[in-house]
């Protein structure tokens, strides 16, 4: 079974920080890569940013600049730290890793529960 433990979501005024924190456990092989969406009520889940084992990262354009994806693979971890945030960014932040928990096995996508952020104006 893996778990996938988000962190660090709150209430920020405009151009304030935050930094999210997922921690992925259980029974995991290989982390491929890491990530974070985002939905805002009535949109659509959209990609944030992820970043991949051997450290390259993408953005989505709207967060570009400001924010910065990290990953602590010796805890299986994955950081993003946000400035300069806007009320644009306000959403439920979801964490996901793509991963193997077997060796020559299929790579599979797991979440997190979601964390909100809330950035007021």
């Amino acid at each position: 079974q893996v778990q996938l433990v988000e962190s660090g979501g709150g209430l920020v005024q405009n151009g304030g920080s935050l930094r999210l924190s997922c921690a992925a456990s259980g029974s995991i092989f290989s982390i491929n890569a890491m990530g974070w969406y985002r939905q805002a009520p009535g949109k659509e889940r959209e990609l944030v940013a992820f970043i991949i084992s051997g450290g390259t990262t993408n953005y989505a354009d709207s967060v570009k600049g400001r924010f910065t994806i990290s990953r602590d693979n010796a805890k299986n971890t994955v950081y993003l730290q946000m400035n300069s945030l806007i009320p644009e960014d306000t959403a439920v932040y979801y964490c996901y890793a793509a991963l193997m928990v077997r060796a020559m096995g299929p790579t599979q996508r797991y979440w997190g529960q979601g964390t909100q952020v809330t950035v007021t104006s």
